[in-house]
């Protein structure tokens, strides 16, 4: 299982060999079962961890209880809630698995003392924050810009069969709209419901 990972690694920086097998010594292979959670909004992370099977959802909880979707996490995606993790202070959201999932957990600050002073390292969470930012910039472009329709149709492109996989309200909420909006939505595209 190790070895998925490795290549994500080898993909985002040209890591040496080495420095993957001092990796592999500070990581553990750890199961989440549906609707548990790898981080809990209020909870001051200390790892960070790869999906090799399964999905994540990071939500916010509003003080009514309501969830707000900020995004899905399948396959190859590394989880984490960086900001909190880095500034030792509670993460503002949730990270559940919508599925049964298959996960690398990285303890953060036995890497940090891994990646100290070595550039691939500093490469690789160079382009983890980039790909973040790029991502973040793109929703809030969408949510400024565009209408409910236009965001669902991103949603799609940048998810492609994730729809099977995710309950629709829970699109809603990651669309900023409501689950009888987004059935319309579906409905005038001449997507059948599926619940």
């Amino acid at each position: 299982m190790f070895d998925q990972l490795a290549h994500a690694l080898r993909s985002i920086s040209d890591m040496p060999l080495e420095e993957i097998n001092k990796f592999k010594g500070i990581c553990r292979e750890k199961t989440v079962l549906k609707g548990y959670f790898f981080i809990r909004e209020g909870d001051v992370p200390q790892k960070f961890a790869f999906v090799h099977q399964g999905l994540f959802r990071y939500y916010y909880s509003d003080k009514n209880g309501k969830e707000l979707t900020k995004g899905f996490f399948p396959e190859n995606s590394f989880i984490t809630a960086y900001s909190a993790m880095a500034r030792g202070l509670g993460s503002y959201y949730n990270i559940e698995a919508l599925e049964d999932a298959t996960i690398t957990v990285i303890d953060f600050e036995k890497w940090k003392q891994l990646a100290l002073n070595k550039e691939h390292w500093n490469y690789f969470l160079i382009a983890l924050l980039e790909k973040g930012y790029i991502k973040k910039e793109k929703r809030e472009r969408e949510f400024l810009l565009c209408d409910a329709e236009e965001r669902y149709k991103s949603f799609l492109e940048e998810y492609p069969q994730l729809e099977k996989r995710i309950k629709q309200h829970m699109i809603a909420s990651y669309l900023g709209i409501t689950p009888v909006a987004l059935s319309r939505i579906r409905k005038k595209m001449g997507i059948i419901n599926i619940g």
